[in-house]
């Protein structure tokens, strides 16, 4: 059975800290005045400002835990300074490569920080298509001396179908890699729908993997809110706070099926969609319901896939695994080895420092070729890594 190897090994889904000065120095002018901006307030408490307004969805003081994976004391302390607490390779490539090596990592796919939150506060499309791309162009040059080690993936904000798909395009001209996406649409339109057409055209075009990953949410989108206020500040407390981060799967898994529900994926069948920091291991039991639905009920008469959605899925669909997982190994061939990839998360809090040793624990019971896909083969297929 599979051990974990010496070389070879791709993070799918790493994260950097967004510099404090991002937006000044890479968003266009006339956009600066509404940018990101870091603030203290009286309380001597960091927040966040976007668009002139300081950013509610994020308490005040919570921005120095957002790095503070291993250091529970330090997650949830106020007194944290975001820029002042970066971990290791959190906003500088040469660190980020040298925590690499010291891990075992021959590249990591990198996604933000700040950029899964702020979007839920900012429904001006153009606003927010320029924040996003400020941070496109910063990743880019942030992977860019790096030998192809660090894999740049786009930010994309899907309130305007058509600044969506510029922007993808211009992203992957700059060299990165594939995009994200929310699993909330400002325009309340679902992923799937023919609205989004031009998108996915455009990534099958590029040959370019589109991830969807979880976000902060506007309160209308937010999955817990049928509990009206949970999780918000100040509402709900620790109760809330872990309710969110449990339901966070929830949006993503209802953007994902949207595809299937709207045949998006036969449209496009050379897309490659995926599910990111979710968990892998509902996924089997996901793609048995819907093929049933579409297949054994009366469903079926207005189901718009013509093939099983499990074929579908291992064609062109992949889904990240956490590595503390432990029903996720014992689906991966079931499903297909080829759909499976695996994420630090690094250097979320929300996700545990031990990920290498339960890393190898996840990998054991798996065949030897099943592991070097899953640890780096399928990542490298999709991103086009050379390192």
């Amino acid at each position: 059975m599979a051990k974990l190897p010496a070389a070879g090994v791709v993070d799918a889904d790493g994260h950097v800290l967004e510099p404090a000065d991002l937006w000044e120095h890479y968003l266009e002018a006339r956009y600066r005045d509404r940018g990101i901006v870091l603030r203290v307030n009286g309380e001597g408490l960091e927040y966040l400002e976007v668009g002139g307004a300081p950013l509610t969805i994020l308490s005040p003081g919570a921005l120095g835990m957002l790095g503070a994976m291993g250091d529970e004391d330090a997650a949830i302390s106020p007194d944290r300074r975001y820029m002042e607490v970066m971990p290791p390779g959190a906003c500088d490539p040469g660190a980020r490569l040298a925590w690499l090596d010291d891990h075992g990592l021959d590249a990591a796919v990198l996604y933000p920080t700040l950029g899964i939150i702020w979007e839920a506060a900012v429904p001006d499309a153009e606003l927010a298509t320029a924040l996003a791309r400020a941070y496109n162009r910063w990743l880019a040059d942030f992977c860019r001396g790096s030998g192809g080690r660090l894999v740049g993936v786009a930010h994309l904000c899907l309130a305007d179908v058509e600044l969506a798909t510029a922007e993808l395009e211009r992203a992957v001209a700059d060299g990165l890699r594939g995009a994200f996406m929310a699993p909330f649409t400002w325009t309340r339109v679902p992923h799937g729908d023919p609205y989004y057409d031009p998108l996915w055209a455009a990534a099958e075009r590029m040959g370019v993997p589109i991830g969807i990953h979880p976000s902060y949410e506007p309160e209308w989108a937010d999955t817990v809110d049928r509990f009206p206020g949970m999780g918000r500040p100040g509402t709900y407390g620790a109760a809330g706070q872990f309710m969110r981060n449990m339901a966070a799967r929830e949006g993503v898994q209802q953007a994902f099926a949207s595809f299937f529900a709207y045949g998006a994926l036969e449209r496009f069948p050379r897309l490659r969609l995926g599910v990111l920091e979710s968990g892998a291991g509902w996924i089997g039991a996901f793609l048995d319901r819907l093929d049933t639905l579409m297949g054994d009920t009366m469903l079926r008469r207005i189901a718009p896939l013509t093939s099983p959605a499990g074929e579908c899925f291992a064609r062109q669909c992949w889904i990240s695994c956490d590595p503390d997982e432990r029903a996720a190994p014992l689906i991966i061939d079931h499903v297909g080895a080829g759909s499976f990839v695996w994420a630090t998360d690094y250097p979320h809090p929300d996700h545990p420092s031990t990920w290498r040793s339960s890393l190898a624990a996840f990998v054991e019971p798996l065949q030897a070729r099943t592991a070097e896909r899953v640890l780096g083969g399928n990542a490298r297929e999709l991103y086009g890594v050379t390192a």
